[in-house]
C-alpha cells in the first residue's frame, strides 16, 4: 500500500467510543458472544466513526465510499449477555486508496479489553464498481480528528 500522506499513528488512545448492547441473538450455545459478532461490533463502531466525522450520512449505502479489504481480530476474553461493552475506533493510517482502522472492544465498566482488531478499508465508488483515491476531504477530516501531523 503506497502512501502519499500515510501517517502511521503510534497513539494509544481512542478518541471515539461506540457503546454496544449485547443481545440474546449475539450469543452462541456456549453462552458467550459468537466470534462473528465481534466483526459486527467493529463494523457498527466504524459506521459511527464515519457518521460522527461527517464522512457518511448513514443512509445511502452507495455513498458509503469504503469496502473491506482485510480484517484481523484478536479475541482476548469472552463477552456475555448483560455485559456493558464499548468499541474504541481510530484511524491509524491513510494511504493513497486505503484507510486502516483499529478497534478495541472493552468492558465499559472495568476497562478490560475483550478484543482488538484492524480493518483495511479501500476507498470505493460503488456506482462505478472501482477503487478510488481517498477523497481529500476525508483525509483532512480524519487527520484533524486523529491529530495526525500536516502533510
Amino acid at each position: 500500500m503506497g502512501s502519499r500522506s500515510g501517517y502511521n499513528s503510534s497513539v494509544t488512545e481512542f478518541r471515539l467510543y461506540c457503546p454496544i448492547q449485547v443481545r440474546y441473538g449475539d450469543l452462541d450455545p456456549q453462552g458467550h458472544v459468537n466470534h462473528a459478532r465481534y466483526l459486527t461490533y467493529a463494523e457498527q463502531a466504524r459506521v459511527s466513526y464515519l457518521v460522527e466525522l461527517g464522512l457518511w450520512d448513514g443512509v445511502s449505502f452507495l455513498d458509503l465510499g469504503l469496502i473491506v479489504a482485510d480484517v484481523h481480530l484478536t479475541f482476548l476474553a469472552p463477552i456475555v449477555i448483560g455485559q456493558s461493552i464499548q468499541v474504541g475506533t481510530r484511524v491509524t493510517r491513510i494511504g493513497n486508496k486505503s484507510i486502516q482502522f483499529e478497534y478495541q472492544i472493552e468492558d465499559e465498566d472495568t476497562g478490560q479489553v475483550m478484543a482488538r482488531g484492524v480493518t483495511v478499508m479501500v476507498a470505493f465508488d460503488y456506482r462505478a464498481g472501482v477503487s478510488i483515491p481517498v477523497p481529500p476531504a476525508w483525509r483532512e477530516k480524519i487527520s484533524t480528528f486523529e491529530g495526525f501531523p500536516p502533510g
